[in-house]
């Protein structure tokens, strides 16, 4: 796949994959980062950044974790508006892969 077209597929996918994870449940950034990073090769760097739009946007909300080893640990949850978000992005993406599916494979699903 041309390296162009893969970063756009990984940003177009990228909120939806965290509002997942933080979905099926709390977590802090780095952990977010590592799942992103082992499952679709997404940086780090890219992760903090939308952290901070979705706190902003009020998807998300903060809260410290005291850690056995260090500083406290900021972790991130769905609000109730991020609960819906998550609901429609996924009902969206399920509509439009499943049209791409269609088209990309003559209706057969990979």
């Amino acid at each position: 796949m041309p390296e162009a077209i893969e970063i756009q597929l990984k940003k177009g996918a990228l909120e939806l994959c965290v509002l997942a994870l933080l979905h099926a449940s709390d977590n802090y950034a780095y952990e977010i980062a590592s799942s992103l990073a082992d499952a679709i090769g997404m940086g780090e760097g890219t992760i903090y950044p939308l952290m901070r739009r979705l706190q902003a946007e009020r998807l998300v909300e903060t809260y410290l974790v005291e850690s056995p080893a260090g500083p406290p640990r900021k972790y991130y949850r769905l609000t109730e508006a991020g609960r819906q978000s998550f609901n429609s992005q996924k009902a969206a993406w399920t509509s439009f892969s499943g049209a791409v599916d269609q088209i990309v494979f003559g209706g057969a699903k990979a």
